[in-house]
C-alpha cells in the first residue's frame, strides 16, 4: 500500500504544529494535565476527567535502535510543508526505506498485528473478486481491515493510498463497467505496479474499456492530483490515514470530493489515549502504524468540525505487539484497528425517527444487511431508527434499498418488528473489540482460516 512502499517521504510538520508540540511539552513539564491545545482538532480542548496521555514503561531505547529523535528537528519557516523537504525528512525517508526494504522481509517480521488484522467472514462475491486479483498485486498488500462496503454497482470510488492496487481491482469488478475506481498513492513505484496490470484485470473481467485509474499524488492534496469537487460516491482507505500527520486536511479533502450522500468507508489504527512524544516520534512504531494513530475520540471531533455525520463504528479488532522493547515504549497505551463510516449529507430539514424496512437484494447481503455495529437490517423486518440513521438512509445510495415511513404510518410487511431500544449505542472501538474477542474465544480452536486471514463464523 501507499505506506508500505520502498520509502515514505514524510515531510516536515508546519511551524504551527511544532509550536503546539512545544506548548504541550511545556505544559507537561509544568504538571498541567488539562486544557491542552489539540492540534488535530484545531482548537483548545479540555481533557475529560480520568483521561490522560499514555505513559511508557521504563526508559527503553526502542526496538532495533530506531528511535527517531524528532524533538530536535529544525522547523522550516515556510507554512507550506510541500515547499521543500527538511534535512531530517530525508533521514526519516531513508530509515523507513531500510525498515521496509531490509528489516521486513515478510509479514512474519512485523512487530505487531496492526497490518495483518483479520476482517470478518467475507460474502462470496467479495471472495471471488479478491481471488481474481493478480498474484503480484495481492502479495504487495498490507491492510488493517476490509474496506469493501455494500451496494457498489455503478458507483465511483476513490481509494486513498491504493498502493499496488489490490482493493482497487477488487472494487473495479464490483462496480461494473458503468462504475469507476481511482487509486491515488504517493509512491510512484507502487503506482507503476498497479498500472502494469490494468489490461490483465479488464480482460479477466470481460470489460471493453478500463474502469480503473491510478494517480500519483498525496492523499492530503487531492486537488493537486486533479480530483474534482463532489466527484465520488464513496472514498475508501485501508490503514493509511494514521501515517499522515495532518489528518484533518485528509478528511477535509475527502469531504470536498464526495458527492452529497456519499461516504468515507475506512479502516485505520486508533489509540486508547493521546500519544506522548516518545511514541509519536518512534520510527518502528510509525512503520508499524501505531506512532501516528489518532486518539479514537478525536475522530468524532474532526468529523463534526468538517461537516460529516458522527462516525458510525462497523468493526474493531485489538492490536497486539510481539516485541518486549516496543511494549515498554508503548506502556499503558492500547491500539485497535477499526472500520468507520462517515457520511456527507446534504443540508436538509432535520430528519425524524422513522420506521424502515430493508427490501433486500443488495449483492451479498440479500437477506441481512449489517450496516454497522449497532444496526442490522433483515429483509422485510420493520426497524425503528433514530434521526441520524434515518437521514443517512434517506439521503445516501441506500435510499433505494429501504422503505422509509414516519412512526405510526402503516407499513406493509409480513415480518416482525424491531423497536429502537434505549440501550447504549457502541461508539468505542475498544469496547467493540473486547466484545468481538469474547465471542471469538467461544469459537472452536480449530476454526479454519478463510480468505485473506479471515476466520469462518462460529
Amino acid at each position: 500500500m501507499w505506506r508500505h512502499a520502498q520509502g515514505h517521504p514524510w515531510r516536515a510538520r508546519s511551524a504551527a504544529r511544532e509550536q503546539v508540540v512545544r506548548l504541550r511539552s511545556a505544559e507537561r513539564r509544568a504538571g498541567s494535565g488539562r486544557g491542552l491545545l489539540h492540534p488535530r482538532a484545531g482548537r483548545l480542548r479540555a481533557r475529560p476527567a480520568g483521561d490522560r496521555a499514555c505513559l511508557p514503561r521504563g526508559g527503553a531505547s526502542g526496538a532495533l535502535g530506531l528511535r527517531s529523535g524528532l524533538q530536535g528537528t529544525k522547523v522550516l519557516e515556510s507554512a507550506d510543508r510541500g515547499d521543500m523537504a527538511a534535512p531530517r525528512d530525508a533521514e526519516i525517508w531513508k530509515d523507513v526505506q531500510t525498515y521496509y526494504g531490509q528489516v521486513l522481509k515478510k509479514g512474519a517480521d512485523l512487530q505487531t498485528n496492526a497490518c495483518v488484522t483479520a476482517a470478518g467472514p467475507l460474502p462470496k462475491h467479495i471472495r471471488e473478486a479478491l481471488q481474481n486479483v493478480h498474484e503480484e498485486v495481492a502479495l504487495r498488500y498490507y491492510g488493517c481491515g476490509l474496506v469493501i462496503p455494500e451496494s457498489l454497482e455503478n458507483c465511483w470510488i476513490l481509494d486513498l493510498g491504493s498502493g499496488s492496487g489490490r482493493d482497487c481491482y477488487a472494487l473495479s469488478q464490483l462496480v461494473g463497467e458503468k462504475g469507476h475506481v481511482t487509486g491515488i498513492d504517493m509512491t510512484e513505484g507502487q503506482v507503476e505496479v498497479a498500472k502494469k496490470y490494468i489490461d490483465y484485470h479488464m480482460e479477466k473481467y470481460g470489460f471493453r474499456a478500463p474502469n480503473v485509474t491510478f494517480v500519483h499524488g498525496y492523499i492530503e492534496k487531492l486537488g493537486e492530483a486533479g480530483i474534482k469537487n463532489e466527484s465520488y460516491d464513496i472514498v475508501i482507505s485501508n490503514c493509511v490515514i494514521n501515517l499522515v500527520p495532518d489528518k484533518q486536511q485528509v478528511l477535509q479533502e475527502v469531504h470536498r470530493v464526495l458527492k452529497h450522500g456519499g461516504e468515507l468507508y475506512f479502516s485505520d489504527v486508533y489509540a486508547s489515549l493521546e500519544l506522548p512524544e516518545e511514541i509519536r516520534t518512534h520510527k518502528v512504531l510509525w512503520g508499524e502504524c501505531l506512532g501516528g494513530a489518532l486518539y479514537w475520540k478525536d475522530l468524532a471531533i474532526l468529523a463534526q468540525k468538517i461537516g460529516f455525520c458522527p462516525p458510525r463504528l462497523v468493526t474493531a479488532n485489538l492490536i497486539t505487539v510481539q516485541n518486549k522493547d516496543l511494549e515498554r515504549v508503548i506502556g499503558n497505551c492500547r491500539f485497535v484497528s477499526a472500520t468507520f463510516r462517515l457520511f456527507k449529507l446534504p443540508k436538509t430539514e432535520p430528519a425524524k425517527r422513522c420506521q424502515v424496512i430493508y427490501n433486500g437484494g443488495i449483492t451479498g447481503h440479500e437477506k441481512e444487511l449489517i450496516f454497522d455495529a449497532n444496526f442490522t437490517f433483515k429483509e422485510g423486518e420493520i426497524v425503528e431508527v433514530d434521526e441520524e440513521t434515518a437521514a443517512i438512509l434517506k439521503n445516501s445510495r441506500f435510499a433505494q434499498d429501504f422503505l422509509i415511513k414516519s412512526i405510526g404510518e402503516k407499513l406493509p410487511t409480513g415480518g416482525g418488528c424491531s423497536a429502537l431500544e434505549s440501550k447504549d449505542v457502541i461508539t468505542d472501538p475498544f469496547k467493540l473489540a473486547e466484545v468481538s474477542d469474547n465471542m471469538s474465544s467461544r469459537c472452536a480452536p480449530d476454526v479454519a482460516s478463510g480468505c485473506c486471514g479471515t476466520k469462518k463464523s462460529c
